[in-house]
């Protein structure tokens, strides 16, 4: 039951643990993120997780209307409430995974934006990419270490299939960390927030989508082999050096640039 005051709409509500719930409380964070978000008129901004509305109501006193999904229903009723006094609010009570952000886009471009569940960071990252054509850029709050690999540079340690997956498909900014402080009930790791912006089509330049994957996969899935042997299933050395690459290299010595190459050289199974 929800365990709020239903005339004013605040929030008794304590976090989940099993929906990974760690609810943004400080408000300084808040405005940094707005500030990165830079909501202009016209904008379609999609909140995904709004919670306790840390977010939600500041971004509604500064954009006017928000779009948010949020997957716990004890959470609809104090949001509905509260929001009546910053601006308008559509809720979509749903899990985000089952969200069709193209068909909720409607050709107007979405900007998202959210304090992501650490358990469900990358699966939603994933997701968005899916409809990455539908979406204009992404603020996300994430694990500080999911941040980091989703950003790394090759021969960086943690430089590995995240950073390839997004990098090929988005540019990936991190903007700056966040302590566990400033959640309720803090998590024992530090946050941060990244931006991610959708390449254009033209500019991401691999022609079988399936077929890249399957190649960065294999690549990263035995760090330690060379490509030689970790792509022995997909593809030969002869076809890794025609792509101009040392089938004697690792998988994180490739650029992402490299890895589009390769997957584009190897022909369809």
């Amino acid at each position: 039951m929800n365990q709020h005051d239903g005339h004013d709409g605040r929030f008794r509500e304590p976090a989940k643990k099993a929906l990974g719930q760690h609810f943004l409380h400080e408000r300084g964070v808040v405005d940094k993120i707005i500030l990165a978000l830079d909501p202009r008129p016209g904008d379609r901004v999609v909140e995904i997780g709004p919670g306790q509305g840390a977010m939600t109501f500041p971004l509604l006193d500064r954009h006017g209307a928000l779009t948010a999904i949020e997957f716990d229903r004890d959470l609809l009723a104090p949001l509905t409430v509260r929001a009546r006094d910053h601006g308008k609010l559509e809720l979509i009570h749903a899990n985000v995974l089952d969200v069709d952000f193209t068909a909720l886009a409607a050709g107007s471009p979405l900007r998202l934006v959210g304090n992501l569940p650490y358990n469900l960071s990358s699966p939603i990252l994933f997701h968005a990419l899916d409809h990455a054509s539908a979406v204009r850029d992404m603020h996300f709050m994430l694990q500080k270490e999911v941040v980091d690999r989703m950003a790394a540079d090759p021969g960086s340690k943690v430089y590995g299939r995240l950073s390839v997956m997004l990098q090929a498909w988005c540019r990936v900014t991190a903007l700056f960390t966040v302590g566990p402080g400033a959640f309720r009930p803090p998590p024992k790791v530090d946050s941060a927030v990244v931006r991610l912006v959708p390449r254009d089509p033209s500019e991401v330049g691999i022609d079988d989508p399936g077929r890249f994957a399957a190649i960065v996969r294999a690549a990263f899935g035995q760090r330690r082999k060379t490509l030689r042997n970790a792509l022995q299933p997909l593809c030969g050395a002869d076809q890794i050096a025609a792509a101009g690459i040392d089938p004697a290299q690792r998988a994180e010595q490739l650029a992402v640039a490299d890895f589009v190459r390769l997957a584009n050289a190897v022909p369809a199974a």
